[in-house]
């Protein structure tokens, strides 16, 4: 892998874990906070598991989705004092 293919792959990942990150917060929010009681339903299924991993997992791909792309928009930015 090339140097500046290194570096993008880096910017990219650093990005996705920033949206990964306020997906989590966001989840757990929903969670403990039951919103529209989803806490409760999630906790009262059989299949609750899977519900939550569901609702990271979009979460996750969502915001990690516009992390990166947010870095990407902003690459070509001036960035003046």
């Amino acid at each position: 892998m090339k140097p500046f293919e290194k570096a993008a792959v880096l910017f990219l990942l650093k990005h996705l874990a920033s949206g990964a990150a306020g997906a989590i917060v966001l989840g757990l929010g929903i969670l403990i906070l039951d919103i529209a009681r989803i806490g409760t339903l999630i906790a009262t299924s059989e299949h609750g598991l899977v519900a939550t991993i569901m609702l990271f997992f979009g979460l996750i791909v969502t915001f990690g989705s516009v992390a990166m792309g947010i870095g990407i928009m902003t690459l070509n930015e001036d960035r003046r004092p």
